[in-house]
């Protein structure tokens, strides 16, 4: 529970310096254009024998031109109205441009559209920063009690949140409902009460945010939101399934695409299942919601199959009853009439027995019971005399000289054997 209230803490700070930020913006200063400058020339405007607009724009145009400080240029001249349009290389040369065309003959005015190139400076962005961030830490300070405010507030829901779960586990301890269920209850609680308790502290901290408004900036209402937190939604929707109605619970042993374990914990986005060789296997809901999985103990037993042959020249009624009486034997073995042997099959050296019973539900049940099984079984054998065959191959030779040179080479190591000895 710390790390989510440290989780939230950190989430609402950054809002918070976020909504600073954005309070700073909400009213932009409104700047003068600066790039336009009409102004007269003349006291007096001539009617006879003006000069024509297009000699005033061919000559201004060569003047500028040929001083090489101007990009994009554009000279436009209408009844004496001058307008230059393009790019300067400084301001001091954007000045001389509209001087010139005043003092151009016949010009009534000039209107001054050029902009001038941008050059970076260390010391003006230094300048900037500077200034932004004195701007930032002067709002700081001004809204430190509202955000004091919204922190004690983080505080009360954290302390709220803890005293509902002693309350609801009290409740429900005494009622025959499921873990799995009461988890669910737990935790849907504790995230309706941080909702809360963080749409609250929000607008605190930001006296003209509304609900509405604070859920829009935290983007909870936006489909872009939706489909970037597909997969944990996901995960949290079938997370709430799970534990509402699925047939595994906490201490369950599970298998799910190769993963086998004990559910150790359910939560509304992943379950965490402990694995047979003591790894934690965290995975998320919607894995386990779309795939299939085993429920290993839904039933208090779980029947064990496996396989066991004897020679071809055995009794097979007899070690029939041989294997059923050290099968139930086994004190693993739940339910002395359930214990199953069927001969099975004709395989290559043995007629196989099918051996089936019922043991405990848990993997480590499986496993002894196994274990104290084929133990006894052959233990039971050996004692009646019933072979338990190893592969036999008949080899059979048209050639007779071929089998007996074999029989021949047998007889001779035989016999070097026995001398060596």
């Amino acid at each position: 529970m710390f790390r989510l209230f440290l989780v939230f803490t950190l989430q609402f700070g950054s809002f918070a310096t976020l909504g600073i930020v954005l309070g700073q913006v909400q009213d932009p200063p409104v700047d003068e254009p600066t790039n336009t400058d009409a102004s007269p020339t003349v006291s007096a405007v001539a009617v006879n024998e003006v000069t024509d607009d297009r000699a005033i724009e061919k000559r201004l145009r060569a003047v500028f031109q040929a001083s090489g400080w101007f990009d994009d240029l554009d000279v436009e001249s209408r009844n004496g109205v001058i307008t230059i349009a393009g790019i300067a290389d400084n301001d001091r040369h954007r000045d001389w441009a509209g001087d010139i065309a005043r003092r151009t003959e016949d010009v009534v005015a000039v209107i001054n559209q050029l902009d001038v190139r941008e050059e970076f400076s260390w010391k003006s962005s230094g300048q900037v920063i500077n200034a932004s961030l004195d701007s930032l830490r002067k709002e700081t300070l001004s809204r430190s009690p509202l955000l004091l405010a919204a922190v004690i507030v983080l505080l009360l829901t954290a302390a709220a949140s803890k005293l509902c779960q002693t309350i609801e586990q009290r409740i429900l301890e005494s009622r025959g409902i499921r873990s799995s269920l009461k988890d669910l209850i737990y935790q849907l609680s504790s995230i309706g009460i941080w909702i809360i308790g963080l749409l609250v502290a929000t607008i605190i901290a930001f006296p003209g945010m509304t609900p509405t408004r604070a859920l829009t900036t935290l983007g909870l209402g936006t489909v872009a939101i939706g489909f970037a937190f597909k997969d944990i939604f996901e995960n949290f929707f079938a997370g709430i399934l799970i534990l509402w109605r699925y047939p595994f619970d906490r201490g369950d042993y599970i298998t799910c695409e190769g993963t086998t374990g004990k559910v150790e914990q359910i939560t509304v986005r992943n379950t965490m299942i402990r694995k047979l060789d003591g790894e934690l296997a965290v995975i998320p809901n919607g894995h386990l919601f779309k795939n299939k999985v085993d429920v290993l103990t839904s039933q208090p037993q779980r029947r064990v199959r496996i396989i066991c042959g004897v020679a071809y020249g055995e009794d097979v009624d007899q070690a029939r009853e041989v294997i059923r009486e050290a099968v139930q034997s086994c004190d693993t073995v739940r339910g002395i009439r359930t214990v199953e042997v069927f001969a099975n099959e004709f395989a290559n050296s043995s007629i196989n027995f099918e051996v089936a019973w019922w043991t405990g539900a848990k993997p480590i049940d499986i496993r002894r019971s196994r274990d104290q099984v084929v133990a006894a079984i052959k233990r039971a054998l050996d004692e009646s005399d019933i072979e338990i065959p190893f592969p036999y191959r008949t080899l059979t030779f048209k050639d007779d000289r071929i089998a007996a040179s074999l029989v021949g080479m047998s007889g001779s190591n035989a016999a070097d054997s026995g001398a060596s000895t």
